[in-house]
């Protein structure tokens, strides 16, 4: 701008330009114009615009008007000098700027940081604070005489020691009595004290990698749980052609192979790692006998139990070639059950004398019984193990019983049910196994089929609209709306069930029309998800029915959360445990087979220490045993 103003200066008002006076009667005739350009030599010269070299405009007519244009053009040439002088600066102040901007968010940033990390010092005192408050409580116990000295000083001694976050853990203490206080410190010492565990299993499936059948989501509920109370878990899986690559995290093959014995040979295999959630996840992949797991199923095939003893073998010895020492390895179903024969007749002396084998069994349907000479494709010696007290089948002694083997070469023997005890499994439910099972009664213990409760959750769901708990229950009607939209059931009927079947799932038809028969004249109305379509006829036989002829994941979360009463095959339901996630979710869990007085006398059982009657299968026959549909409305 000052250059400009400086360059205005330089011209005359107009008002100073000589004219001609206006009142002039007569008009004058106006100069002759001639062009400053004269040709030289053929080329066009301009005249100099020094003011001491003459030039043609000296001799001009109107020399005060050419002096002033002569100026004027000067001054223009000046000011565009001036004004790209003035664009570069403006564009080296624009850098300047933003140099300027970027200094000022670092130094932000840096002031941030600074921050957080003054208030972290500042909050640091709080944990301590929290353990002055603690270690005050000890010594109010030890003086009422409820702790004793020593264990006080051992009490302190573990949590100044431990990296417990006492407020996290224990929360406001100044509101629980020292009774109070002492119970949940003794449980918090116990966990402090106890050594990580690391365990392996080897199994035929895991949820959602290799997902078949109850076992897949079995194995990665008790991995998450385990997991989260601070042990290390492994999973070894075959490598199967159809898995589910996406779901693992990391997935890479092992760059070396290793050998594992088979068939009076060793043959290499691949190994490939990752991990889902946190749990370590390792495949086997055989070289030679690739065509073992490259197939469209897992199971179904006749040579089932080679291509199982080969996996079983090959994962024994790629935990010894590669170094792990687990504190247990946890074997499933006939499957693997190989393992405990290996284990303690090849294996043990190998590094893992302080190992010790759990079997899982989710029935005793499948045993896989064969022939005893098989066994030598594993290393096995058969005249060993065909033998009355070892693998040798009851019923058919010239063969032998994988399943049998499991349950004698292990440690512990868990079998799954939610409502059977233990001793109807071996008398009742054992499927000829009655006498292994007699003689190992002592490790034998039952245990309920479980949720993984991160992900069966209601207060904390992605697949549901509202959250609730039992404490707020206004997300329970949030949800029954948004099924009745998504499904566009009708608002005028006040009860909604639910049935939930799998493909695998045993479908009671007769049972499940006579609720549907007895419920809809009761006003209900009926939500069925069924993955084969058994119940279509239903659908068209019942208007009040809505069918949806697939398994939904995200659906069935909004099914359970919705509707009032959820019918289910059966209280013992090892695929979907439709009964336990109904309870989670606030919904009634209603049989559709029947109950026997038998089943029901086992919430009055007590077996001391014995796991068989389980506090869940108490709470289920006890609560909804006695239960029919429409006693239900």
């Amino acid at each position: 701008m000052e250059a400009l103003c400086k360059a205005s200066a330089l011209f005359p008002p107009f008002h100073s330009i000589p004219t001609h006076s206006s009142s002039s009667p007569h008009l004058h005739r106006l100069p002759k114009t001639f062009c400053l350009r004269t040709r030289i030599d053929g080329k066009e010269k301009v005249p100099s615009e020094e003011p001491n070299v003459p030039s043609t405009k000296s001799v001009l007519p109107g020399s005060d008007v050419w002096k002033l244009f002569s100026h004027a053009q000067r001054n223009i040439m000046h000011i565009n000098k001036q004004r790209l002088v003035a664009m570069k600066e403006v564009k080296r102040l624009k850098v300047e700027n933003e140099t300027l901007l970027e200094n000022l968010e670092q130094l932000e940033t840096e002031m941030e940081r600074t921050l957080n990390e003054l208030q972290g010092r500042n909050s640091a005192p709080a944990p301590s604070l929290s353990l002055c408050e603690l270690l005050l409580r000890i010594d109010s116990m030890v003086i009422s005489g409820l702790l004793s000295k020593g264990d006080a000083s051992e009490l302190r001694q573990k949590f100044m020691e431990s990296k417990v976050a006492i407020h996290d853990t224990l929360g406001d203490i100044h509101h629980k009595t020292d009774t109070q206080l002492l119970s949940e410190l003794r449980k918090i010492s116990e966990k402090i004290t106890k050594k990580p565990l690391h365990i392996v299993h080897i199994c035929s499936e895991m949820e959602p990698v290799a997902s078949y059948g109850p076992l897949a989501t079995y194995v990665t509920g008790l991995s998450s749980a385990l997991q989260r109370r601070g042990n290390f878990v492994e999973v070894i899986l075959p490598k199967y052609s159809n898995i589910n690559i996406g779901m693992i995290q990391g997935l890479s093959r092992v760059e070396a192979e290793f050998e594992s014995y088979f068939g009076g040979q060793w043959h290499n295999n691949a190994a490939w790692i990752g991990s889902y959630k946190g749990i370590g996840i390792i495949m086997i992949e055989p070289l030679q006998y690739s065509a073992f797991f490259s197939r469209e199923r897992s199971h179904g095939y006749s040579d089932d139990f080679e291509r199982f003893l080969y996996f079983s073998r090959a994962s024994m010895d790629y935990i010894v070639k590669s170094g792990k020492q687990p504190d247990v390895l946890h074997i499933h179903n006939w499957e693997t059950a190989v393992v405990g024969p290996l284990f303690w007749d090849i294996f043990v002396h190998q590094g893992l004398d302080s190992t010790r084998i759990l079997l899982t069994c989710q029935d005793f349907g499948s045993q896989c019984l064969e022939q005893p000479n098989k066994l030598e494709l594993c290393g096995l010696d058969p005249h060993k193990l065909h033998r009355p007290d070892r693998l040798q089948d009851n019923d058919d002694t010239n063969l032998i019983n994988i399943l049998k083997g499991g349950i004698v070469y292990s440690n512990k023997v868990v079998v799954m049910s939610t409502i059977h005890s233990r001793e109807r499994i071996i008398h009742s439910l054992s499927c000829g196994l009655e006498p292994a099972l007699a003689i190992h009664k002592e490790k034998l213990m039952v245990s309920p089929y479980g949720i993984d409760a991160q992900q069966w959750d209601p207060s904390r769901h992605k697949y549901i609209p509202r959250t609730y708990s039992a404490h707020d229950m206004d997300g329970k009607t949030a949800c029954r709306e948004a099924l009745i939209q998504r499904l566009s059931l009708s608002r005028r009927i006040s009860i909604v069930v639910g049935c939930i079947f799998h493909g695998k799932s045993e479908i009671d038809v007769k049972n499940l029309k006579i609720a549907l028969q007895n419920g809809t004249r009761q006003g209900a109305q009926f939500v069925l998800m069924d993955c084969n379509s058994i119940l279509k006829p239903l659908q068209d036989e019942f208007k009040d029915v809505k069918l949806i002829p697939r398994y939904d994941e995200p659906l069935t979360h909004l099914i359970i959360a919705a509707c009032d009463i959820i019918l289910c095959p059966s209280f013992d339901d090892p695929l979907l445990q439709v009964p336990l996630k109904a309870i989670k979710y606030g919904s009634a869990p209603i049989s559709l087979s029947s109950v026997t007085d038998d089943f029901r006398n086992l919430n009055r059982q007590s077996e001391g220490h014995d796991q068989g009657s389980t506090n869940v299968s108490r709470y289920i026959l006890s609560t909804f045993g006695e239960m029919s549909l429409p006693s239900s409305y």
